[in-house]
């Protein structure tokens, strides 16, 4: 019997994780082909990064493949000579934060174990795809891959330059991409740096630099000057509220309940992470009872302030944020940047502070960290160009990802959806919402399996053997 075919476009954790549901549930022939241009599937732009400072943002503890047992990652990496050898990875409670690489090899393994299974064929082909041809997805070398079902597994684009770098793009002290990391290897110790965005990138960017001995003078700055706050480290009760969205309530109100429970559960000795891990929880549910015009509101006022509680770092990493702070080498602003210009080798940066105040400062390095673009992603990969160019595809109206229906297939220019070609983690928020942390995004990626299975079952039950879920 013929096998069916489902390509996966991009094997990061998203890709990676949809592979590992795939071949789990499968319980017929079932040809799997992986397109990812990097050594490893599973890495992708988080858990490829070699810098030793780069650690998981959350326990080891707490995470983990779905469906997996619970601290199935925290077991496997303590049997890894890197437990031992990486003394700054554990914390006082026992806890370990590994650095992230770590949980990229873990995703790995458990992708060829996973996928070792009889009756499941699987191929990694390290290629882009750059075209769809009905149904044959078209690699940069000219392989033509014939595919019963199409998953985009795309991967999140770089920060977008701000317009008033665009002159400066080429110049050497521009870093507009902080995921290339070597970059930081031609920056002196005593260099002044200066960073666009306050957020996680940032932080990785200031643990960069400071595992190379960096102890220049860094000015982070932002719109609005918010650092992602500390992970928790210790042991603490849950937050056991229910946030039922049966009743239709508006984003002001949803503030108030979760400022209100806050205050509860500081009078109960819980802190505020624990709410907001709860909050989470339902966050997709949540997120998909707002009309659009309160998704627009959230994304223009509140954004900003929940991604620096939702999205937090390491304790490591705070304090090396602190300590920075503490010995004057790092200096955090509310400023947005007017202008800039070349002096020969430095840049001058005019910034205009939060409340009105103009400034203006010399640097010898300016790193973009202004978060994924995702409102060019379509424009970033040349597949998505391909398919949006044929209407095949489109952005969410919030341009956040690309437009999804209920059941995570893409919805093409007239609004239909296509079982064939689906859509896996992030691209996938603007209609999930909560879809960039580890365990949403793997959820996702069970759920979404099992749409593709059903997908195979009905459109190719003429043709080839019906999975079973």
């Amino acid at each position: 019997m013929d096998e069916c075919h489902v390509v996966i476009v991009g094997g990061g954790f998203s890709g990676a994780a949809l592979a590992v549901q795939l071949a789990r549930h499968s319980e017929a022939p079932l040809r799997i082909t992986l397109l990812e241009p990097r050594d490893l599937p599973g890495h992708g732009v988080a858990y490829s990064t070699p810098e030793p400072a780069h650690r998981i943002n959350v326990p080891a503890a707490r995470m983990q493949l779905s469906e997996s047992a619970e601290g199935d990652f925290d077991r496997w990496y303590r049997q890894q000579p890197a437990f031992e050898q990486d003394t700054a990875a554990g914390t006082p409670d026992g806890a370990v934060w590994p650095q992230r690489a770590w949980f990229g090899r873990y995703v790995h393994q458990r992708l060829m174990e996973a996928v070792d299974k009889p009756g499941v064929a699987f191929s990694h082909l390290r290629e882009h795809a750059v075209a769809q041809e009905q149904n044959a997805v078209i690699t940069a070398s000219g392989q033509r891959l014939e595919a019963d079902v199409v998953v985009l597994a795309v991967s999140h684009p770089p920060p977008a330059l701000p317009a008033s770098l665009q002159a400066l793009a080429d110049h050497p002290g521009v870093i507009a991409n902080p995921w290339q990391t070597s970059r930081f290897d031609d920056i002196g110790i005593t260099d002044r740096v200066a960073i666009i965005g306050t957020g996680l990138t940032m932080a990785d960017v200031v643990a960069s630099l400071g595992s190379r001995g960096h102890r220049g003078r860094v000015l982070a700055f932002s719109r609005r000057g918010l650092l992602p706050r500390a992970n928790l480290s210790g042991t603490f009760p849950d937050w056991s509220a229910e946030y039922s969205v049966s009743e239709a309530i508006s984003l002001r109100q949803w503030l108030a309940r979760v400022r209100g429970d806050i205050r509860l559960a500081a009078e109960q000795g819980i802190p505020w992470q624990k709410v907001l891990d709860a909050v989470r929880h339902h966050g997709q549910d949540i997120w998909q009872s707002l009309p659009l015009r309160e998704q627009q509101r959230f994304l223009r006022h509140l954004r900003s302030w929940w991604d620096v509680h939702r999205y937090r770092i390491a304790p490591q990493v705070a304090q090396e944020i602190a300590a920075r702070r503490q010995r004057g080498e790092l200096d955090v602003r509310a400023a947005r940047l007017e202008a800039a210009e070349e002096q020969g080798e430095q840049l001058r940066l005019f910034l205009r502070q939060r409340g009105g105040s103009a400034t203006e400062l010399v640097v010898d390095r300016l790193v973009v960290t202004t978060g994924p673009a995702h409102g060019g992603l379509i424009d970033s990969q040349p597949l998505l160009r391909d398919l949006a160019r044929h209407g095949i595809i489109q952005a969410d109206a919030l341009r956040l990802g690309l437009l999804v229906n209920q059941r995570s297939q893409t919805l093409n220019h007239a609004g239909e959806a296509n079982p064939r070609l689906l859509v896996v983690g992030p691209a996938a928020r603007g209609r999930f919402g909560e879809l960039m942390g580890l365990p949403q995004v793997a959820d996702h990626a069970h759920t979404v399996a099992l749409e593709v299975l059903a997908s195979l079952r009905q459109i190719t039950a003429s043709r080839c053997p019906v999975p079973q879920s």
